[in-house]
């Protein structure tokens, strides 16, 4: 299965601003893109980068440019895909640093064994993760994102399966998103962090991060 994996090279992860500085934040999102796609390969995926710039990165796959918003890029992309190939297609986040190998087969097997669509949802009613086998699927990432997709399968009568993943429900947005990073996460992101410095923090009663 062909799995595109969005990722925007201009200022991404703004909202870690308060812990890593433009440059940090930078380097920090290729690394989680690094992960995922290493775990999308050991899952039986054939990643491709569905960039919004060239990647300032070393990555082993094809990398197709569209600085189009998220929701036309990946459509058109699934339009291509389908006039060329009659196959899944799966799309994963590029912020899902703690995604595995084994949840990632979780939802390919799925759609390629029963179901037409399937859907990891994220925490906050976004979608992190999908493999869609219906010709007729449309992606529309605003907003509550995972309602609207199970709109969207309704309203052309494809079956949904819905993974409930803790790894793949975890995209990292937030500095406290980053604690899941240093607890679960074994790959480039977690190592990154270490290494300039972040780690954990339950000195409040409540697990965060604090840079040392």
């Amino acid at each position: 299965m062909e799995v595109l994996v969005p990722f925007s090279t201009e200022c991404p992860k703004s909202r870690l601003s308060t812990v890593l500085d433009p440059a940090e934040r930078a380097t920090f999102a290729r690394a989680m893109l690094s992960d995922v796609l290493d775990a999308v390969a050991a899952a039986g995926g054939e990643p491709r980068v569905l960039a919004t710039g060239p990647v300032d990165a070393v990555v082993d796959c094809p990398v197709e440019i569209d600085d189009r918003p998220l929701t036309t890029a990946v459509n058109a992309a699934l339009a291509d895909r389908r006039a060329a190939a009659d196959r899944p297609v799966g799309i994963v986040m590029a912020d899902l640093a703690i995604a595995t190998p084994s949840a990632l087969r979780g939802l390919f097997e799925t759609v390629e064994r029963s179901a037409d669509v399937s859907i990891a949802p994220g925490r906050g009613g976004g979608t992190n993760a999908l493999a869609v086998e219906h010709a007729e699927f449309r992606v529309d990432y605003h907003g509550a994102s995972y309602c609207d997709h199970r709109r969207i399968a309704d309203e052309i009568d494809a079956t949904v399966s819905v993974i409930d993943s803790h790894r793949l429900a975890t995209d990292v947005d937030e500095p406290a998103d980053l604690a899941e990073v240093l607890i679960h996460g074994d790959g480039a992101a977690a190592a990154w962090l270490r290494d300039v410095g972040i780690t954990l923090d339950d000195s409040g009663g409540r697990v965060g991060v604090e840079r040392v």
